[in-house]
């Protein structure tokens, strides 16, 4: 197969590209910047951008397997949906896997509605977003963060990666809806102690307050429905997003892996 990667770039897609190169498959990348896209020799970067889907006409050529995101730049969701999908049925693709980003939109609306084979993948929560932590804890030793109590069983990259590419490889996940999570739940003051462990560093937890955390996501730039999502999304957390599940053993042969194996494979990050 010929398998189009959306966001290929981004810390979830290129373990996707990674995957699909390691099950031999044919692999082209959709990059707003090809130029510098730096993604593995072998794989075939295009120019695209999802907020404008004529361009994916070229892109899509020959392609019978998509891995779809669902938001543009900045992690607003597409209003695109129906113009992508139609103009991949028009290109002959057959298999989608789509990586959800947290609530319904177009992308998810307009395939479910599709002839497509299609699988969407809904992880609870991403363990590399504690990179937001790498700049406080290698100058101060200190992680500030609203959301202390909030427990969570968030999920390596990776694994999504291996997910995704198993979706797209097989022909027995159509239609499904997987809820993907790591092996553990684990609150922010303990994924704070296993980063301690790994660094050799002492830090500090500090509970921020909501108007603090708004602050903090408006200077990074975070759009504010994005903020008010995230922010309702931690402090009302659903029960899927505490409850761990075996999707990924059961779909890819292999355990999810941990927390602390995320922070020993990126400890650097933090010293």
């Amino acid at each position: 197969m010929t398998i189009l990667v959306t966001g290929a770039t981004g810390k979830v897609g290129r373990h996707v590209v990674h995957e699909l190169l390691r099950a031999g498959h044919s692999v082209r990348a959709l990059s707003r910047f090809p130029a510098s896209a730096k993604l593995p020799a072998g794989v075939e970067v295009v120019a695209g951008d999802l907020s404008n889907p004529d361009t994916l006409i070229p892109a899509l050529q020959g392609v019978t397997g998509l891995h779809l995101i669902t938001t543009g730049a900045g992690y607003v969701p597409l209003t695109t949906g129906e113009e992508i999908i139609r103009i991949a049925e028009a290109a002959g693709v057959r298999r989608v896997s789509i990586l959800w980003d947290g609530k319904k939109g177009t992308v998810e609306e307009a395939v479910e509605s599709s002839h497509l084979e299609w699988t969407q993948l809904q992880p609870v929560d991403y363990m590399s977003n504690v990179m937001n932590w790498r700049e406080s804890i290698r100058t101060e030793g200190v992680v500030r963060d609203l959301f202390g109590a909030s427990l969570n069983a968030s999920i390596h990259e990776r694994d999504i990666g291996r997910v995704a590419a198993a979706v797209l490889s097989e022909d027995i996940h159509a239609g499904q809806m997987y809820t993907l999570t790591g092996p553990e739940a684990l609150t922010v003051p303990e994924k704070v102690q296993i980063l301690s462990r790994f660094i050799g560093k002492d830090i500090k937890f500090i509970q921020l307050t909501e108007e603090q955390e708004r602050k903090r996501m408006a200077e990074l730039g975070v759009d504010k429905g994005v903020i008010d999502y995230v922010i309702n999304w931690y402090m009302n957390p659903p029960i899927e997003a505490y409850t761990v599940n075996q999707t990924v053993e059961q779909i890819t042969g292999r355990p999810a892996r941990t927390f602390a194996e995320w922070v020993e494979e990126h400890a650097r990050y933090f010293k």
